[in-house]
């Protein structure tokens, strides 16, 4: 008997091998009932089946054993993926959910073989489907796994940036009633002012974690335009960024009508990370220097900074999330606390507004980030 007709005529039976099976899994399969043991088992083993059946050329034999054209069979790669989702939800980590389909694979075969009389040339060929088959399923079974822990993982991440809003805003309330009732002496305004600058950096840090994990849930960053001056948005996130640092020379030049419909807020994140970002990265002496120049559609920003140039290789992922600068000064005060957002963050403000970014960056020139925004996006 072929092994596809073998695996039809007695997929019950090897399911009822598969529940046994799962039920020693501890502590996950505790408390599951039969049907959500057997889950969709019998559902993979009847799409293997008819996979088996499906001509397969050489060519296509051998794109499967690459990994390619993994989508030849639908049904099974449906079973599979809402197997790993649901074997998540109830508790199962991944080498428990993988035990599952090595068991599978054990079985089916010992089944047959054991059931054949007379070994022939199709029955290798036979076997060598079906372990296509259970590699595709379980390379599907995997990755819905993995999706679904990304995203558990990111819905924490966001629980947790939204509740440390609360304590941060206390802290910075009370700083502020500090400040205006209470009579402090000169060090005391110094602390007073340190857990100011602290709390304002972990605010930015938590609204820069929140952005990441709204675009990781697959929610586009919203945008509310308004018409507004990007030069005086310049001003103001210089002002802002450089507080903290008077050693830094800042400068500023504009050409052109820079006025257009842009999100003021956004903005204001994209221009404190630049500046934020040039003045972590550059030369503690050295000039910043931002140029506006606008055009009939559009405005291009550059920040340009001397300093230690970005290392090539490190281009292609200098907007990736969580991706910190080969460069970074880790003698400069802030860098320690940096979550690798702050580029990401910019980039995500750009393709909400429809603009382009592009940075260059070398040991002669220094490094420029180089933002096109359209004044009606």
């Amino acid at each position: 008997m072929r092994l596809s007709e073998f695996i039809v005529q007695n997929v019950d039976r090897i399911v009822d091998e598969w529940e046994q099976f799962a039920a020693t899994i501890a502590p996950a399969a505790e408390k599951m009932d039969s049907i959500e043991l057997r889950d969709h088992a019998k559902a993979i083993l009847i799409a293997a089946s008819r996979d088996m059946d499906t001509a397969q050329t050489a060519s296509e034999q051998q794109a499967k054993a690459e990994g390619e054209n993994l989508e030849k069979t639908p049904s099974l790669d449906r079973a599979s993926a809402n197997h790993g989702e649901l074997r998540h939800a109830v508790g199962f980590d991944l080498v428990q959910m993988t035990s599952e389909f090595r068991h599978l694979r054990a079985c089916v075969i010992r089944l047959w073989v054991n059931s054949v009389d007379s070994p022939a040339h199709t029955h290798l060929q036979d076997m060598i489907r079906f372990n296509e088959a259970i590699d595709e399923a379980l390379a599907e079974s995997t990755a819905a796994y993995a999706e679904q822990v990304n995203r558990s993982r990111d819905i924490f991440l966001a629980i947790l940036g939204h509740d440390l809003r609360a304590p941060l805003q206390a802290v910075s309330m009370s700083t502020e009633m500090l400040e205006r009732k209470a009579t402090l002496d000169t060090h005391a305004l110094a602390y007073v002012l340190a857990i100011k600058n602290g709390t304002r950096h972990m605010g930015s840090m938590v609204s820069d974690l929140l952005e990441f994990v709204r675009s990781r849930l697959g929610s586009k960053m919203p945008i509310e335009t308004v018409p507004m001056d990007l030069s005086q948005a310049c001003q103001i996130a210089l002002e802002e960024a450089t507080a903290g640092q008077p050693h830094c020379a800042v400068t500023l030049h504009v050409e052109g009508d820079v006025v257009g419909q842009w999100d003021p807020r956004r903005m204001g994140q994209l221009l404190q990370n630049l500046i934020g970002n040039a003045l972590q990265h550059g030369a503690r002496k050295g000039e910043v220097k931002l140029s506006l120049n606008g055009t009939a559609h559009d405005v291009t920003l550059r920040v340009h900074n001397v300093g230690l140039p970005i290392a090539q290789d490190a281009l292609a992922t200098l907007f990736d999330p969580l991706v910190r600068s080969p460069s970074e000064d880790i003698e400069q005060p802030g860098t320690s606390t940096s979550l690798g957002l702050g580029l990401f963050i910019i980039k995500e403000v750009v393709d909400a507004h429809g603009g382009k970014i592009d940075v260059t960056s070398t040991a002669t020139d220094g490094t420029t980030f180089t933002v096109v925004l359209p004044k009606r996006p």
